[in-house]
């Protein structure tokens, strides 16, 4: 498999940011649902966070890395049997989910940092708060970080149900290029 995408496949580079992502937002999802409702004494209250923090913190970094990828580098063509709609919805699905993406994370942020204090990413490195102490934007931030947290877990599922009905229903190769798969025979 080529490291980048041709004008038919996507390379192993798209294809490893695709799913990376896919199981860093689910866990993260998962993770975070777990976590609201931990007593203080859970041995989790602290842990959770923590790791869910330093998780998000280094998805900035590879969602970064991934739009300027997605920017230099060319994106296989629709299939011939796609339909025009669903060229249009799966672009327009793409986008909605980047803009997701980011507002968690963005959102995420801000929960942690709206009391002024920087967060420690796995005791590597911290990250400062950019808008130091700000009366309210936990709030703000955490129904914006609640709802596209949501919003983004049920567009990935419609998109994932989306891909196995090219699968199975239609019979084509979406899913097996995002898979690195080679074409049927």
């Amino acid at each position: 498999m080529a490291r980048g995408n041709t004008g038919a496949r996507f390379g192993f580079t798209h294809i490893l940011l695709h799913w990376s992502v896919a199981l860093v937002v689910f866990g993260l999802f998962g993770l975070g649902y777990y976590m609201v409702d931990l007593g203080y004494y859970h041995p989790w209250y602290r842990t959770g966070p923590h790791i869910h923090r330093s998780i998000g913190l280094l998805l900035v970094a590879v969602m970064v890395f991934r739009v300027i990828w997605r920017l230099t580098h060319r994106m296989p063509g629709p299939l011939p049997s796609h339909r025009r709609w669903e060229v249009v919805f799966a672009h327009a699905t793409h986008g909605v989910l980047y803009l997701l993406i980011f507002t968690a994370l963005a959102s995420g942020y801000l929960i942690s940092t709206a009391d002024g204090s920087a967060i420690q990413v796995f005791n590597w490195f911290q990250v400062p708060s950019v808008t130091g102490r700000v009366h309210g934007l936990e709030e703000i931030a955490g129904d914006a970080h609640y709802w596209s947290t949501w919003a983004l877990v049920l567009l990935a599922v419609l998109h994932g149900l989306a891909a196995i009905k090219h699968h199975v229903i239609d019979r084509d190769e979406t899913l097996r290029r995002m898979c690195g798969l080679s074409p049927r025979s």
